[in-house]
């Protein structure tokens, strides 16, 4: 059975920094795609981030872009979110996916 975990979310002021993080269970993210969703009350859930399998590469929002870092380790079988320079609009629910698969989410806000 797959399971994602999220964690790492919490307050944080405009300009700081967190890093989020997804346990999996279940699979092997070393091998397989992995998301970073983010979903603020009345909207749909925003795709921010792209993990492909083995390192092919990442792809991002425009709004996150040169600010967000996905990464994985292999041996925690966890996937990050790095998020540098957080603003107000930053603030959101965040998930890890893959697939059909989603985590329950850690909330993220951006506030003095």
């Amino acid at each position: 059975q797959v399971q994602l975990v999220e964690s790492g979310g919490g307050l944080v002021q405009p300009g700081g920094s967190l890093r989020l993080s997804c346990a999996v269970s279940g699979l092997a993210v070393s091998s397989n795609l992995m998301d970073w969703y983010r979903q603020t009350p009345g909207k749909e859930r925003e795709l921010i981030a792209t993990l492909t399998s083995y390192n092919i590469g990442t792809n991002y929002a425009h709004s996150v872009k040169g600010r967000f870092t996905v990464s994985r380790d292999n041996d925690k079988n966890t996937v990050y979110l790095d998020m540098n320079n957080l603003k107000s609009e930053d603030t959101a629910v965040y998930y890890c996916r893959h697939f059909s698969y989603w985590g329950q989410g850690t909330r993220v806000t951006v506030s003095s």
